[in-house]
């Protein structure tokens, strides 16, 4: 596993921009290039010594020293935005607490639910499997999902579609 003493006497790391740029010029690299490829999830990866690192991991540890104990969030969800200010260490749980709308949600509110079959169609707040109530309009319907989450500590970013700067 790679230190921060090796890490910076081999690579220099942007905060501003997240990006890293080799400081020691080797087989098909030169001084100063951008370090590191996308893989298949859309991560940027730097290989160190024959080992492959994901560029936020090795952001966090060139900037604080250590690597973090759990997992990486990338605020704004776009996974090669590794600028410092945009990261953040946290525990899985944490990280699940700031993704996507689901592709299969219909409603585009996450946690809000359109039910046909009931007598009188209403929509439906469910959070993590427990009803929050009924409403005969969508609005209100939102109002509660945002504030159902707020008080569970979730992300303000989570279940939102956010714009990526690819």
């Amino acid at each position: 596993m790679i230190d921060q003493k090796t890490l910076k006497k081999h690579l220099d790391y942007d905060p501003e921009t997240g990006l890293f740029r080799w400081k020691i010029a080797r087989q098909r690299i030169k001084v100063g290039e951008v370090a590191g490829t996308t893989n298949n999830y859309g991560y940027i990866c730097i290989k160190i010594f024959s080992k492959r690192y994901k560029a936020h991991r090795l952001a966090w540890l060139y900037t604080h020293g250590e690597f973090p104990e759990d997992s990486m969030d990338h605020i704004n969800r776009i996974k090669n935005d590794n600028r410092i200010a945009n990261l953040r260490a946290v525990t899985h749980t944490e990280n699940m607490r700031n993704r996507s709308l689901q592709s299969s949600n219909t409603s585009g509110h996450t946690g809000v639910y359109w039910i046909k079959e009931k007598k009188e169609k209403k929509w439906r707040v469910r959070v993590k499997n427990i009803d929050y109530g009924y409403f005969k309009y969508k609005q209100d319907a939102i109002k509660k999902s945002k504030s159902v989450y707020k008080e569970l500590g979730f992300h303000e970013n989570h279940g939102r579609v956010l714009e990526t700067n690819e």
